[in-house]
């Protein structure tokens, strides 16, 4: 009996210490677990209350923006009315904001006021005469718009900027270009088709030189396309402004290198001008039609010159090219 209960006490006790070896990791998985439910609810709690934080500061946004919105309106349609009111009370002058000691005697286009005034305000085309129309024929407007208190007195120095005696209203001539400059594109031209060199240029200085369009004579020219009310893909092309801007005039000189060694264009009349210039887009107006460099002799080959042509080949084949004077004539060439 003794022997049978000391066998089982044995029995019982290595069960117990197998149990004891299984428990110890069942006890770490079951911590585990706990840890990561227990975790895992506290990030769900803490996700939930910042969505409904989120969602009343919307919520209290939208709602002052409702409430706020009618007072906003209100304020500003009052403002508005109010500054409406004031202009309405101010005369031209007081809009306009003329600076103090201000020279009436003088007109300048690029004063702040001026500058911003369309062309055709002042000077209407209602026909294709080359001298533009002046301000003044219907009761001085749209000067006497914003200079009222001048233009009430026949005295006033502003006056004269147009008229040689104001009591005759004689008038002094239409000024020449000097606050404006001219804007012409070659390449814009050419490519129309309907415009060739001689569309614009002519014989000058007895077949020595071409003419380039100036002054009145230039709208003579420029007026055979640019008529009023005329449009060019849907832009008017009539204006003061298609051509000239604010700035200083310099107006392209007639004069070449080549006229020096006696060249004449009346002696190319048989020679195209593609020949012998080429038009370059994008260039600074004197330097958008390029010249053949003026010697033939001594030629550096690098560009046109006049040895392209005079070559003993196309032109002088066969000839004595020591009768100097065949070419060079007249008291302007020398060695």
């Amino acid at each position: 009996m003794i022997v049978s209960f000391n066998k089982f006490r044995r029995i019982v006790r290595g069960v117990h210490t197998r149990l004891c070896v299984i428990s110890v990791p069942l006890r770490v998985s079951v911590a585990k677990l706990y840890q990561r439910y227990f975790t895992t609810e506290i990030q769900r709690t803490t996700e939930n209350a910042q969505r409904k934080t989120a969602y009343a500061t919307r919520a209290f946004t939208f709602i002052a923006l409702v409430l706020l919105l009618p007072v906003t309106l209100i304020a500003i349609f009052d403002s508005a009315a109010a500054n409406s009111s004031s202009a309405g009370s101010l005369n031209p002058q007081e809009q306009m904001q003329f600076p103090e000691g201000l020279d009436y005697s003088k007109f300048q286009h690029s004063s702040r006021n001026h500058s911003r005034l369309p062309c055709l305000l002042c000077h209407r085309r209602d026909t294709n005469a080359p001298i533009p129309k002046r301000p003044g024929a219907s009761a001085h407007l749209p000067c006497a718009g914003c200079h009222a208190q001048q233009f009430s007195n026949a005295d006033s120095p502003i006056c004269a900027i147009c008229h040689t005696d104001v009591k005759s209203g004689a008038l002094k001539p239409f000024p020449r270009l000097k606050s404006f400059r001219m804007k012409f594109d070659h390449s814009l031209h050419v490519n129309m088709g309907s415009v060739n060199c001689a569309t614009c240029h002519r014989p000058s200085r007895a077949g020595v030189a071409m003419s380039i369009p100036a002054g009145f004579n230039a709208h003579t020219t420029c007026y055979r396309c640019h008529t009023p009310r005329a449009q060019s893909g849907g832009r008017d092309i009539s204006s003061c402004g298609t051509c000239h801007q604010l700035g200083a005039y310099a107006r392209t000189l007639e004069s070449a290198a080549a006229f020096g060694v006696s060249f004449r264009h009346a002696k190319h009349e048989k020679v195209t001008c593609n020949e012998c210039h080429q038009v370059r887009a994008g260039m600074p107006q004197r330097r958008q039609v390029t010249a053949p460099e003026p010697l033939n002799h001594h030629a550096t080959g690098r560009a046109q010159s006049c040895m392209t042509c005079h070559d003993g080949k196309r032109t002088f084949g066969g000839e004595d090219f020591t009768a100097c004077k065949r070419c060079h004539t007249g008291p302007t060439w020398h060695f």
